[in-house]
């Protein structure tokens, strides 16, 4: 197991650099609202003998089959969104096309407006074809899967970026009874928010920008950014200098991109922002498109961007792909009822969370490989711990730009945040 967890975190830390092709223009997919996404006629590549990794692109994203034993149920925002979407895909298809297993990828209608019921139609869709396991992307799959969890007691669920589904939502006790057939995968995406913020100040930027998707409701995007804050704040404390960030969730709730988004990040751009963090599947899109027009840079979010835009100066990234593997390890091992109804939880610590290292991603000159080693090595033994509560406002809205609370600005030293 260790062995394949090591060639599927390789494979999605540089899938982007395959499967996106180079080029600024975002990836085109079925229409939203489509379930059934049909089949192709490409067959996959295959390894000269079985143990060399497997470029996931060459992997078709259908394939025949009279059943398909491993589904998959998108987040909001296209498949080949770049990010999110597609690089959890990626972790299981690689997954099933190794061990022989049929598999297909289900989409929720309405796209970006999608209900709780289309996700659930989704997931029943994916249990009528055969699915004995159904992966489900994304903080909004909660209420469908606790739907779907309910009615098919035998089909396992695993919730990437969410905990484990609890029988009753209202229940906030920590002992809460929670549906033995899910099991949450979350990450650590504050430390790597951090990272990327102390990187890019330390590199010698101070006018940063920071567009989030899920309108500051999605957790996942919310700690984020209030690392990519921290660490910000951190570099710009030990230079002795003052950073000033410009921070949004406009345009982003449904993670797609627009011309109003564009529009804004251009502004940004064109008064002095130099570098944006584009953290929203979809939205980078509009906001590497604003960059490339105005000589700025971006910073990707979830997996490796460099190769989809020369903009990209770094990505903050979590290996989607060790926790799917993770879990689908114990549902095709027999081993669900040791996992069955907990959350994981991968950060540093696990190798989970991170910049891209890679000679062809590492696009800073001042901040050094060694440094970031350094930086790294802290979060991972405890040395620096990376607050992971951003404050939020009374509607449970983040609320990190307004900071009218002591601790949060005893927190940010050295660091200005314009709300837009």
């Amino acid at each position: 197991m260790k062995k394949f967890l090591a060639l599927l975190l390789a494979l999605v830390m540089v899938f982007a650099l395959a499967a996106c092709g180079g080029g600024d223009d975002p990836a085109t997919t079925d229409p939203a609202g489509t379930t059934d996404p049909g089949t192709t006629e490409t067959d996959p590549a295959t390894s000269d003998n079985g143990n060399e990794a497997i470029d996931p692109n060459d992997i078709p994203d259908t394939m025949e089959s009279d059943t398909y034993e491993v589904a998959f149920i998108t987040d909001v925002g296209d498949l080949k969104d770049k990010s999110f979407n597609e690089g959890t895909w990626n972790g299981v298809k690689t997954y099933a096309y190794e061990n022989n297993l049929s598999y297909k990828y289900y989409q929720p209608a309405n796209g970006g407006e999608a209900t709780d019921t289309d996700r659930y139609d989704a997931m029943k869709q994916a249990v009528d074809n055969g699915a004995s396991v159904v992966v489900c992307v994304g903080f909004l799959q909660e209420n469908a899967i606790r739907q779907a969890a309910a009615e098919f007691t035998d089909v396992h669920f695993i919730f990437i970026d969410g905990s484990a589904v609890k029988v009753d939502p209202d229940n906030k006790a920590d002992d809460a009874e929670v549906f033995a057939n899910t099991v949450g995968v979350l990450f650590r995406e504050e430390q790597c928010g951090y990272l990327a913020g102390y990187a890019v100040v330390k590199e010698g930027y101070t006018q940063l920008g920071f567009a989030g998707g899920g309108g500051g409701t999605n957790p996942a995007c919310c700690r984020y950014g209030y690392g990519y804050l921290q660490g910000a704040s951190a570099a710009a404390k030990e230079l002795g200098v003052d950073v000033t960030v410009n921070y949004s969730w406009q345009y982003g709730d449904s993670f797609q991109p627009s011309p109003e988004l564009q529009s804004m990040i251009a502004g940004w751009y064109t008064t002095g922002t130099e570098v944006v963090f584009s953290c929203g599947g979809n939205m980078f899109a509009s906001v590497s498109a604003a960059a490339s027009a105005n000589d700025g840079l971006v910073v990707g979010v979830d997996v490796d961007q460099s190769s989809a835009s020369d903009t990209v100066i770094t990505s903050a990234m979590k290996s989607l792909a060790d926790g799917v593997v993770i879990a689908l390890e114990d549902h095709f091992n027999g081993s669900w009822d040791e996992v069955g109804g907990t959350t994981i939880t991968l950060g540093a610590t696990e190798d989970a969370v991170g910049l891209p290292t890679a000679t062809e991603s590492w696009r800073f000159e001042n901040f050094t490989v060694e440094e970031y080693n350094t930086l790294l090595a802290s979060i991972k033994d405890g040395t620096l711990t990376v607050d992971a509560e951003y404050p939020v406002d009374d509607n449970n809205i983040d609320n990190a730009g307004i900071l009218d609370d002591a601790d949060y600005e005893n927190a940010l030293p050295n660091i200005t945040i314009n709300v837009v």
